[in-house]
């Protein structure tokens, strides 16, 4: 069955499967951030300790290892947004040259015309460009909370000192928060790969994607670690 647009051969289970992905991503997202109380995310566990980490920096001299672990924060966001332009650029020049797609797409034997490639590949820099407005974010984020933690009283008596480590925490948290979208999102462009191959390549890759966000975040080792339990 054709959907009635002029966009050749996209049809409705194409459709159902970028549906899919769409809201796989906006759900999965949704739950790690909005978890049960019974059963808190990877994510939301580690809030606490970001918390935990700005009250011990009021007491801590020297304080040069707290700045070291925001310089390597901030190393890992901006190695991951450069990253996404270097593939960003890459798809943009693959759309740019139709002719090339279609040669692709007859080694490959993949059934799509010139313009469903395009929207495959534009599917993918859309994750990928999300992904890279996050990262961008969460480095300036991160920058913001250096800056916090500078200001923050040398003397732990000092009535100034705790509140403005709770902000910078909140910063720290929130610069975090914004890494993970970004994160999660380089997980569904690797997901929406799977579109050139046929739909239902498509479909099979969002379960996987959404599966493997899903035990990292609620089922993985690492989480009962956090939670202070011995993994089994």
């Amino acid at each position: 069955m054709m959907i009635p647009f002029p966009i050749g051969s996209f049809t409705t289970l194409d459709a159902v499967a970028v549906g899919m992905l769409l809201f796989l991503w906006v759900l999965t997202g949704w739950l790690v951030e909005n978890p049960p109380k019974n059963r808190l995310s990877v994510s939301v566990l580690m809030a606490d300790y970001r918390r935990d980490w700005m009250r011990q920096f009021v007491t801590r001299q020297p304080r040069i290892f707290d700045a070291n672990v925001i310089d390597s924060l901030r190393q890992g966001t901006a190695f991951f947004a450069s990253a996404c332009m270097i593939a960003i650029g890459g798809g943009v020049a693959l759309i740019g040259n139709t002719a090339k797609l279609e040669g692709l797409a007859q080694d490959l034997t993949i059934m799509a015309d010139g313009v469903v490639l395009e929207l495959k590949i534009f599917l993918m820099i859309a994750f990928l460009a999300n992904a890279l407005l996050k990262f961008i974010w969460a480095h300036r984020l991160f920058g913001y909370c250096t800056i916090m933690m500078a200001a923050v009283p040398n003397e732990a008596t000092d009535p100034e000192a705790y509140r403005r480590a709770a902000q910078a925490a909140e910063i720290n948290i929130t610069s975090a928060k914004s890494f993970n979208r970004g994160l999660r999102a380089i997980y569904f462009a690797l997901a929406s790969l799977a579109w050139l191959l046929s739909p239902w390549a498509l479909l099979a890759t969002t379960l996987l994607a959404s599966g493997v966000l899903m035990r990292r975040e609620f089922a993985s080792t690492s989480r009962l670690v956090i939670m202070g339990k011995e993994a089994k």
